[in-house]
């Protein structure tokens, strides 16, 4: 039984944080069984230009990208182009006597480290350095452990599986990703590289210090003027409607992407006897199998989860980083729950 009462809660308590200036603004999304239940905006698109915050902002979603870099992959194995034990070495030379595969980068289980080297430590301001010169030096980092043994959140790896797309596909990544996950979908407001267009509908993402602990626009993250790197880690925009759509892909069995099977292997948890602080991991997403949930948070706090058990999918969007904004997600989250009864 679902109850919509919980959800009518939803609008004033996300007021109530952008009112304390915890947050600029939100936007809330949740589906029962593929039906909007509820949708709000509330806040501010740019608080400092008086644009109020609409269900057509678009948002950087960061991490929420690497469940479709996972699904990107999916695709390859299901053509029969690649396997998931697949030794990274067998498509990149670069990894030439490492023994790493590609479930342990989509698990995160892989040994790179979470980060590249010094030298590309602006490449998430600049977006300058191209996907195989990236994935080049990645690889030269030693592992900080054997396959398969530890976990270890890995921006890295999933470079890496991005770069692999490429190289198996013959196209870029992220015109794979576009023609073959992005349109199939309809995810028309879905992109990497945004267009002079889209440029008024972009969030501003705001960040707080330890030295300034109010909300400040941090406008050079928003558009990404001259980059070539499609970044497979985190590099699409979205909106929450948009993104809800892949969910419920997923959720449905992965028609018109994949096959239902693949779908249900995805899903599942691969971490085995591994430890992981955050929770379980399936192949590009976060899972929990009791509920055959999954999804995939991002670093300004942006959220996407769908449930084949319930039949929830929600969305949550924000932009801020430098600070938590956990408990504003799990006010959202724990008002979903309460109208599932």
């Amino acid at each position: 039984m679902f109850v919509a009462a919980e959800l009518s809660d939803i609008e004033p308590r996300m007021q109530s944080f952008v009112d304390k200036g915890d947050v600029a603004g939100t936007i809330t999304l949740v589906l029962k069984d593929g039906k909007r239940q509820h949708l709000e905006a509330v806040g501010w698109q740019d608080k400092e230009k008086q644009i109020p915050m609409s269900p057509g902002t678009i948002f950087e979603i960061m991490s929420m990208t690497k469940p479709i870099t996972g699904t990107a992959i999916a695709i390859l194995a299901e053509e029969g182009k690649l396997t998931f034990t697949d030794p990274v070495a067998r498509h990149l030379r670069e990894f030439a006597d490492r023994k790493e595969t590609i479930r342990d980068l989509l698990t995160h289980t892989s040994g790179m480290p979470e980060y590249g080297p010094v030298a590309t430590k602006e490449i998430y301001l600049r977006y300058d350095w191209t996907l195989k010169d990236a994935v080049l030096l990645y690889s030269q980092q030693p592992p900080l452990f054997a396959p398969a043994t530890k976990w270890q959140y890995s921006n890295t790896g999933m470079a890496t599986l991005g770069r692999i797309v490429e190289v198996v596909s013959g196209q870029s990544y992220d015109e794979f990703v576009t023609q073959r996950i992005l349109k199939p979908l309809g995810m028309n407001d879905t992109f990497f590289f945004p267009t002079q267009d889209r440029y008024s509908r972009i969030a501003m993402a705001y960040r707080v210090t330890k030295d300034e602990p109010k909300l400040q626009p941090a406008g050079a993250y928003i558009l990404r003027k001259g980059g070539v790197y499609p970044m497979p880690e985190g590099g699409l925009y979205s909106t929450a409607e948009d993104y809800a759509k892949f969910l419920e892909c997923v959720r449905l069995g992965g028609k018109p992407l994949l096959s239902q099977a693949m779908t249900d292997v995805m899903i599942e948890d691969h971490l085995g006897a591994v430890q992981c602080p955050w929770g379980r991991f399936g192949l590009g997403f976060m899972v929990d199998t009791a509920k055959q949930g999954f999804g995939h948070g991002g670093a300004f706090g942006t959220q996407g989860w769908s449930e084949r058990n319930t039949g929830i999918t929600r969305v949550f969007m924000v932009q801020k980083f430098g600070g938590s904004v956990e408990e504003i997600r799990n006010a959202f989250v724990n008002l979903v729950n309460a109208s599932i009864q």
